[in-house]
């Protein structure tokens, strides 16, 4: 049997205690969830929900605001809409037990559940009643979910009351993906050449002066900066944890 134990840091504070127990290659992990968890997201009223707009760009600059509490660190990151799930990630898959959980890791298929970082609330709790007209609007914000190899699944970041209101109604909630990906030597040397291309187009442009015009150029060069990023190609790498033998 082996037996491994690992635990999950928020800004030092522990949030997941979690040990791996088994043999051959099924395993079963135990894992004990603490209260404290802080969203790196800031709250969301229903005025911002109903404006919508592109929530991954916006998630991703909360994201760095909230370096104390967020799961960033120095390396490359995937913030992107996820749409596609294997069946029952929301359902059977979905961890409602607290604090306490199971998790059996089979052969070759792994888990790929949603685990919350705090217990999700009732479907008739006013919050969560206030958030399902949101859903039957169409309007509700997206999840923040974050992909953690060890878990071989995610971790519900930011949205549990949005959460609870989608599937209260019935349906899945809309998620936005956070994946760490690997930081290697040629997608260094691409993003350092795109990155510079960009400064040269904005020194060039601060060089003009301040005008609407040149506000909206600048947005829509930023957000292409953002969108070349974004298309060069990745794998998920290890999420960085604490790692502790028994």
């Amino acid at each position: 049997m082996t037996r491994r134990r690992w635990t999950l840091l928020q800004n030092e504070r522990p949030l997941i205690q979690a040990r791996l127990a088994g043999d051959g290659c099924c395993h079963d992990l135990y894992l004990r969830r603490l209260p404290g968890h802080r969203s790196p997201l800031p709250p969301l009223s229903a005025a911002a929900m109903r404006a919508g707009g592109d929530w991954p760009h916006r998630y991703a600059r909360w994201l760095e605001d909230a370096a104390e509490y967020g799961p960033l660190r120095p390396g490359r990151w995937r913030l992107s809409p996820r749409t596609t799930f294997a069946p029952g990630i929301w359902s059977c898959d979905l961890v409602q037990d607290w604090p306490d959980a199971k998790i059996e890791l089979l052969c070759g298929g792994g888990w790929h559940g949603v685990l919350p970082l705090r217990p999700l609330p009732a479907p008739d709790a006013p919050r969560v009643k206030a958030l399902r007209k949101h859903v039957r609007e169409g309007s509700l914000a997206p999840v923040l979910l974050w992909w953690v190899s060890f878990l071989d699944g995610w971790l519900l970041l930011d949205g549990h009351d949005r959460a609870a209101a989608a599937l209260a109604e019935g349906t899945a909630p809309a998620c936005v993906e956070l994946v760490r990906v690997p930081d290697d030597a040629d997608w260094r040397a691409t993003a350092a050449d795109i990155t510079q291309g960009h400064e040269e187009r904005m020194a060039r442009l601060d060089k003009h002066p301040a005008t609407p015009h040149t506000a909206r150029q600048r947005r829509a060069m930023e957000r292409g900066y953002a969108d070349a990023l974004s298309t060069l190609p990745y794998d998920a790498a290890a999420t960085p944890l604490d790692p502790r033998d028994a």
